[in-house]
């Protein structure tokens, strides 16, 4: 018995599929447009996996970038970085470790856990328990279907009263950003055991409805459990085309497909065929539009790299009232960091990272709702997409007083 309860744990601390034994990350230090030429070169000829920024297409002089490299081409990365002269580091000497690592919570539940990762199939039992178990908060309902058929939820967080305001959060638009999924879970907990107790969380849910999307990319968040741990787009196919995906985050239409996106269906960054073209975006979009008058709020939660970011990405521009979501992002990272220290950037998206048409918040944003923000959670790519479980709760509490922060703003400055 006991060596079945071990293999089990075994099955589930390793997805199946690739192992990653002896894969590194590097973070490269990027000086001038020669070493960006370079960096091109290398990816042309070795299959790099760019965790920041996105792709080789969106690197920036005197920036870092840091790249997932298979481990049979380890070798030939650092003699090509050396010949180079370029400054770089090793993040994780061997990925596998880390990967393993990543399950390190000591929480033994069985079931859905909120300090722990949850699989799909957990999350999808606990968004029917949630609702179940509290009737007078919240409700769920189904707001479409992914590409593989399965269930879009959206639960509804508030108490019940006719024509109240709302806040849209979602998270799980990039498969392999497991922390972003744990806080919209971790959020819901939070509304149902504080109401009646803790007064500003009472105050908003008594004056606002939240719309929680706990994973938009099931697809992909389900392959990253089974097959492949990195994956990162949707998981739809096109007759004729053999690459799977598109990246949620590049198929909206706002600047659609300009900058900061590709139009290779093998790319990370390919915004399909079409804004909207993911089943999945468009019952986001759909939703949205359906529910325009009431929602105040737009805010995704995506990792890694600690930033509060706002429109625009798709561009240079700036949004109306810049000012006044600067003046609230910079509100938001300063208390989020008061309980850990945690240091936050925060800023418009094009010039705080890089330019990134089709992006969710940029189109929520040119919709008409005023209050538009991108979180990128913990941390700044020492684990980059494998935060270890035991950074959850901490990550997760941290992010409740920024978004606290800025929906309380929301709720004294309604239109």
């Amino acid at each position: 018995m006991l060596l079945l309860l071990a293999l089990v744990s075994v099955v589930l601390a390793h997805p199946s599929g690739e192992n990653f034994d002896g894969d590194q990350v590097f973070r490269v230090h990027v000086e001038h447009e020669d070493q960006i030429n370079l960096i091109h070169e290398l990816a042309n000829a070795k299959e790099l996996d760019f965790w920041k920024p996105d792709s080789a297409t969106l690197i920036k002089p005197h920036s870092t970038v840091d790249f997932h490299v298979k481990a049979e081409d380890t070798a030939v990365v650092k003699d090509f970085l050396e010949q180079n002269e370029f400054l770089y580091e090793v993040l994780m000497s061997n990925m596998k470790n880390v990967l393993e690592a990543q399950f390190d919570s000591h929480t033994r539940a069985s079931g859905h856990s909120y300090t722990k990762y949850n699989s799909w199939e957990t999350i999808e039992a606990w968004t029917q328990q949630v609702a179940s178990e509290n009737p007078d908060l919240v409700s769920r309902s189904v707001i479409g279907t992914t590409f593989e058929g399965r269930n879009l939820y959206v639960l509804k967080v508030g108490k019940s009263k006719a024509k109240k305001p709302a806040v849209f959060m979602d998270c799980g638009f990039h498969a392999r950003e497991w922390i972003s999924p744990a806080f919209c879970q971790w959020f819901v907990r939070e509304a149902v055991r504080t109401y009646g107790t803790e007064s500003q969380m009472t105050e908003l849910l008594n004056e606002l409805d939240f719309y929680v999307l706990p994973v938009l990319n099931i697809d992909g968040y389900v392959y990253t459990w089974t097959k492949s741990r990195m994956w990162r787009k949707t998981r739809s196919t096109r007759a004729g085309n053999s690459c799977v995906g598109v990246d949620p985050n590049r198929n909206f239409n706002a600047g659609w497909c300009e900058a900061g996106a590709s139009r290779s269906p093998c790319s990370d960054t390919y915004c399909g065929p079409a804004a909207e073209s993911e089943k999945e975006t468009k019952a986001l979009a759909d939703f949205i539009r359906n529910n325009l008058s009431s929602i105040k709020a737009y805010l995704t939660i995506h990792s890694y790299s600690q930033l509060i970011l706002y429109p625009y990405s798709y561009d240079y521009k700036l949004p109306k009232n810049h000012e006044e979501l600067d003046t609230l992002a910079k509100g938001a990272a300063k208390e989020l960091a008061t309980l850990y220290g945690t240091k936050y950037t925060y800023g418009p998206g094009a010039t705080t990272i890089y330019p990134a048409a089709g992006g969710s918040d940029d189109w929520a944003y040119d919709q008409g709702v005023k209050y538009s923000f991108t979180f990128e959670l913990r941390d700044t790519g020492y684990y980059g997409f494998l935060l270890p479980e035991s950074q959850i709760k901490a990550t997760c509490e941290e992010t409740m007083l920024a978004v606290k922060y800025i929906v309380s703003y929301i709720r004294e400055h309604l239109y």
